[in-house]
């Protein structure tokens, strides 16, 4: 597949400030992080699909049910009454069952290309040579190649936060460590310090006395 051809500039903030522009500051904070594009392999089975092959395979159930149908109402009209149930009402349930079922098919597929097409719009992308609207593959094999490129950079940016988040580990664990290692042994006073502490506590507490006393 050729790769496209994306502007220096683009592929600067693509892929050199993750820190700063594509990676929010508290992903530093947890090392749960969740990819934010689709996945490269789901993009390229995106790329593959073609709204002209389920419009054909929908025509074909469309074609096949109603044969069914009819020939569902030939064996009715040629069976006597007491033979024709159960088959007629289970045949009835599964053909109108069957009918809902693809008119919602239909339905979706008609929806999905409307809104696939205003995406299109969306991101100015235009149809290629020979192509009257643009198709999926040319939508999402864009998206393709940008999603493997920032995914390579997006892992390369997860490694070196987790290193550094495992640095900080082993630096908090040595600091811990060192602290349970060292022990503080309390100062006593000694000499003149001791003398004169001990004598102004006894002050203290025998003025304190005499007022009680009093």
């Amino acid at each position: 597949m050729r790769r496209i051809d994306i502007d220096p500039r683009l592929m600067v903030i693509i892929c050199c400030s993750f820190s700063h522009l594509l990676f929010p500051q508290d992903i530093y904070l947890n090392l749960t992080c969740v990819y934010p594009l689709p996945e490269p392999q789901d993009l390229f089975q995106a790329s593959q699909m073609k709204f002209e092959d389920f419009q054909r395979d929908l025509r074909k159930l469309r074609k096949d049910l109603n044969a069914c149908s009819a020939e569902t109402e030939k064996v009715c009209k040629l069976s006597s009454e007491e033979n024709l149930q159960p088959f007629k009402d289970k045949m009835d349930q599964f053909l109108n069952q069957a009918k809902t079922e693809l008119e919602t098919q239909e339905n979706q597929l008609s929806e999905t290309q409307k809104i696939f097409l205003e995406l299109t719009v969306s991101f100015s992308v235009k149809p290629k040579a020979g192509e009257k609207e643009v198709s999926p593959h040319t939508f999402f094999s864009i998206w393709h190649e940008l999603s493997t490129d920032f995914k390579d950079q997006w892992k390369k940016q997860n490694k070196l936060i987790l290193q550094e988040r495992v640095k900080m580990a082993e630096e908090c664990f040595k600091q811990a460590r060192q602290k349970a290692s060292y022990n503080v042994t309390p100062k006593h006073a000694t000499g003149i310090v001791c003398i004169v502490s001990y004598f102004l506590s006894v002050t203290v507490w025998s003025h304190l006395f005499s007022i009680y006393l009093l």
